[in-house]
């Protein structure tokens, strides 16, 4: 994913960017919420800001409810970054799947989406098929 990255321009990307790329609205979230979806603490998100606003991708703003709060948006070249991280997600998928063929590749996904339901940050599901809590 990183190669395909930085194919697509973007050689500052790193994976640890997803954990805020991922979790960020379009219109923008607080930091704090950023810290939760992600299973972070706010100091760990804190610094993933910090990075993605050096290289350009977000944004502070204040918060129109609460002055203190700010809001962290993507910028016009984070919403650019979003574009061919998708591009390259799909990229690697349809590789992954002339590798392993279309069967297999079905079967992978099936079941990683299956596993993956029960821990999405996103909609507060973090229960495992066995009924056990996991983060």
């Amino acid at each position: 994913m990183l190669e395909l990255m930085a194919d697509g321009g973007y050689h500052d990307a790193r994976i640890s960017h997803v954990h805020l790329t991922r979790n960020l609205d379009l219109e923008g979230t607080r930091a704090t919420e950023l810290a939760i979806r992600a299973g972070m603490t706010k100091q760990a998100m804190g610094e993933l800001v910090d990075q993605c606003a050096a290289i350009g991708l977000v944004e502070r703003i204040a918060d129109p409810a609460d002055g203190r709060a700010k809001i962290i948006r993507f910028t016009r070249r984070g919403v650019e970054w979003l574009n061919v991280f998708r591009n390259a997600v799909d990229q690697a998928e349809q590789e992954m799947r002339d590798e392993i063929g279309g069967t297999r590749h079905d079967v992978l996904r099936n079941a990683l989406k299956l596993y993956g339901s029960g821990h999405d940050t996103l909609t507060g599901g973090t229960r495992g098929t066995n009924g056990s809590n996991r983060r």
